[in-house]
């Protein structure tokens, strides 16, 4: 398995002011995010819990819980590439010496890196247009902008941590 971004505390100490600064972000990302789908699931019990006691539930819940999923699964990638949680199959590498499948690992991260590039610009476009429609969810009327430009920067956020990855890979036995 290829290092990871973020490394113990002695480890961590010497991959330099950058690694450290995006693994400490990516850290509180994913951080928030579970915060996010914490209050999104006790959101959910209670709506479920005032609609069988009461007969009526969170008016909109649905809405919330959509929105606060995407925002939720974009605020863990982060974390994932920085520790290379991603899945990996290295069915036809695993003979091959360490340095090529770095090389290889990092191949793959660039790529992961210009995909969540493209992803990110992509959802930057769909939020300016979501923002110049006005576009809101049908019950609660909330701006849908906010959740595609919060994901728009969380998607860009991989694409640099994704870079930083594969850099390190390129660089740890060069």
């Amino acid at each position: 398995m290829s290092p990871p971004l973020t490394d113990s505390p002695q480890q961590e100490a010497r991959h330099g002011f950058v690694g450290r600064r995006l693994a400490a972000a990516a850290e509180a990302l994913a951080l928030a995010g579970g915060i996010l789908m914490l209050v999104v699931s006790c959101l959910v019990t209670v709506s479920v819990l005032m609609r069988w006691l009461a007969g009526d539930g969170i008016s909109g819940d649905f809405e919330l819980v959509q929105i606060a999923t995407g925002v939720g699964a974009f605020a863990f990638l982060p974390l994932c590439q920085a520790r290379r949680g991603n899945v990996i199959v290295d069915t036809f590498t695993t003979r091959l010496p360490q340095r090529a499948r770095d090389v290889l690992d990092a191949l793959w991260d660039l790529t992961y890196a210009a995909l969540m590039g493209v992803i990110g610009w992509r959802l930057v476009i769909g939020a300016q247009d979501a923002f110049a429609s006005q576009t809101t969810s049908m019950v609660l009327g909330i701006p849908q902008g906010y959740a595609i430009a919060a994901c728009a920067v969380m998607g860009i956020f991989v694409a640099v941590v994704a870079a930083a990855t594969a850099a390190r890979l390129l660089k740890a036995r060069a």
